[in-house]
């Protein structure tokens, strides 16, 4: 959104912009300051912030009242600039390095994980865009998958909540258990990385899962879970264009748009929104070295700051009453799909590892 659109709702957006950018700086300083929450990623403190802020009686008001246009226009608006950022993060050179076997392995994960997620989410009667966020957040990149993929599907801001604090659940879960596993499953650092990178859902937490294994694990770690994260442009796409199609479907049966999806005006959603044009872009100044190594880290640093402030925002919606009485059928496609691309990442990094 330009400034100068942005600029006269400013008002309302205001305070709850401010109260997000404030959550961030607790996030961030709780990381820093204290030992205990250190292995934490900033990331899913700030989703927890968000809970809190919402299911606390004295700021619970303000987060649904006042607060919540700006809450909302940080989740949504700040999610997809984070997006941009996170593609100076993923050189090509990198992915490629892994040769034709490993990034063929990889892309099976994500599109298994993918499949199993949906088919699990449709047998438990989850709706359709639910199982779809629910897919691509866990086999993907987490929350900067669901953002892109509701963003394609123009999915309500609020019916991102759930699926986003599922996978923050998830992956927070995975850097306890995962190096649990390391020495039972008699996987070396390098293939430890391999699985974390496979299997871990957001950036941060496949960071905090494999540096317990060492830096050999950790590069290993970081590149493959870049790998995924390039799959994120045409799972994105993949999804426009079904929408697109059904989108024609309807118009040619004479069906009018379902709520929140079609413009009413005859125009066809777009297959791939502007910002995931944007992470290409940045994907693409990365491979060929057009950012110097400064302009890199500055970037790395605001794209934390986008989306753990857009994370604010959107656990700020997450009412745990209301989680309960909905979320138990969601709660076990989760635990389904985390135990599934655990599983297929683990098959995929013996294979690879030898």
């Amino acid at each position: 959104m330009p400034f100068n659109s942005l600029a006269p709702h400013l008002p309302r957006l205001g305070p709850g912009l401010v109260l997000s950018i404030a959550a961030t700086g607790v996030a961030f300083t709780v990381h820093a300051v204290f030992p205990a929450f250190g292995v934490i990623p900033v990331m899913t403190l700030a989703v927890a912030l968000g809970l809190l802020s919402a299911n606390i009686p004295g700021t619970a008001v303000w987060a649904a009242g006042r607060a919540r246009p700006g809450l909302d226009f940080a989740g949504k608006h700040l999610m997809r600039a984070g997006i941009v950022l996170l593609g100076l993060k993923v050189s090509m050179g990198d992915v490629l390095g892994l040769g034709w076997l490993a990034l063929l392995l990889i892309a099976a994960v994500v599109v298994l994980s993918f499949a199993g997620t949906y088919g699990l989410a449709k047998i438990l009667r989850l709706p359709d865009e639910a199982a779809l966020l629910i897919a691509a957040g866990f086999s993907i990149c987490g929350a900067s998958a669901i953002g892109a993929v509701a963003a394609v599907r123009r999915v309500k801001h609020q019916d991102t909540v759930l699926p986003v604090a599922l996978v923050t659940l998830c992956g927070t879960l995975a850097i306890g258990v995962l190096p649990l596993l390391m020495h039972p499953l008699g996987l070396n650092p390098e293939q430890f990385g391999a699985w974390t990178g496979a299997s871990v859902h957001d950036v941060g937490q496949v960071v905090a899962t494999a540096q317990t294994a060492g830096t050999a694990a950790l590069a290993v770690a970081v590149v493959v879970k870049l790998t995924r994260v390039v799959l994120l442009a045409p799972i994105a796409a993949a999804a426009g264009l079904h929408q697109r199609v059904m989108h024609v479907r309807r118009r040619a049966n004479g069906m009018p748009g379902q709520s929140g999806k079609d413009d009413g005006d005859g125009r066809f959603p777009p297959i791939v929104p502007l910002f995931v044009l944007g992470f290409i872009a940045m994907v693409g100044v990365r491979t060929l070295g057009w950012a110097p190594p400064a302009a890199l880290e500055a970037a790395a640093g605001v794209q934390d700051i986008l989306l753990a402030t857009a994370l604010f925002g959107l656990g700020s919606a997450v009412r745990v009453r209301t989680l309960i009485h909905t979320g138990g059928r969601a709660v076990a496609v989760a635990l389904g799909s985390w135990l599934l691309i655990a599983t297929l990442g683990l098959g995929a990094v013996w294979i690879m590892i030898r």
